[in-house]
């Protein structure tokens, strides 16, 4: 598969999660988005404001994240997240689903939980963006298809491998299941772990149509 710097660009989710990121930080990464035609900054709720200013005028969206990075947060408490940072600027939410709540087979709570953020979101800003955030490191395969068995039947645009933030990233074996269960029309995000272009490529061809990742820039540079 031939990938160009325009086709990679508008699959990026330029990303910058630390909870140690300063104004700056993000004033950074929203003018290299901006600079590379990256597709978006994935940035934490808190500085979805700031990336609105710096970004306005371009067709860089901004993605931010709900109930991260553990998934442990009630539905109530995601659905206003979510609510908040659309009226905020966000253009796309990464719902992070109740890990624990799967692997307990309490499924119709996954369910549920998923759906609120889908349909209260989508009542605001009708085109919002919604993925869902499986953890994958902390699933089985079974596990894995079971999420995204919900997340499709709860609305939800994409499935997304990981948070970066617990034990394992994104992997092309992980991506191709993810694509052969949510079919073509859903959306697959490779994140966690992806910082060459030869990794983002190899999650390309499994099937990811998204690259969350934090070297965005070096990436494009790379081609």
């Amino acid at each position: 598969m031939e990938i160009t710097k325009e086709k990679l660009s508008s699959m990026i989710d330029h990303t910058l999660l630390k909870p140690e990121a300063k104004e700056d930080d993000i004033r950074k990464l929203c003018d290299e988005a901006r600079e590379y035609n990256l597709h978006a900054v994935c940035i934490n709720p808190s500085y979805v404001d700031l990336a609105k200013q710096c970004l306005n005028g371009s067709e860089v969206k901004i993605c931010t994240v709900i109930g991260f990075p553990l998934g442990a947060t009630t539905t109530n408490v995601k659905v206003e997240e979510a609510k908040e940072a659309i009226l905020n600027g966000a253009d796309e939410l990464d719902m992070v689903l109740n890990i624990g709540k799967l692997k307990s087979k309490n499924y119709e709570y996954v369910l549920y939980d998923i759906k609120r953020v889908v349909e209260e979101s989508k009542s605001i800003k009708s085109d919002v963006v919604i993925k869902v955030i499986l953890e994958t490191c902390l699933l089985s395969d079974d596990e894995k298809k079971k999420a995204c068995e919900l997340a499709v039947k709860a609305g939800a645009d994409f499935v997304k491998t990981s948070t970066g933030f617990s034990t394992g990233g994104a992997t092309a074996d992980d991506i191709r299941l993810m694509r052969n269960e949510v079919g073509p029309n859903k959306g697959v995000k490779a994140s966690g772990g992806i910082r060459d272009l030869k990794t983002a490529i190899e999650m390309v061809e499994a099937g990811a149509n998204r690259i969350g990742t934090s070297s965005g820039a070096k990436l494009i540079n790379e081609l």
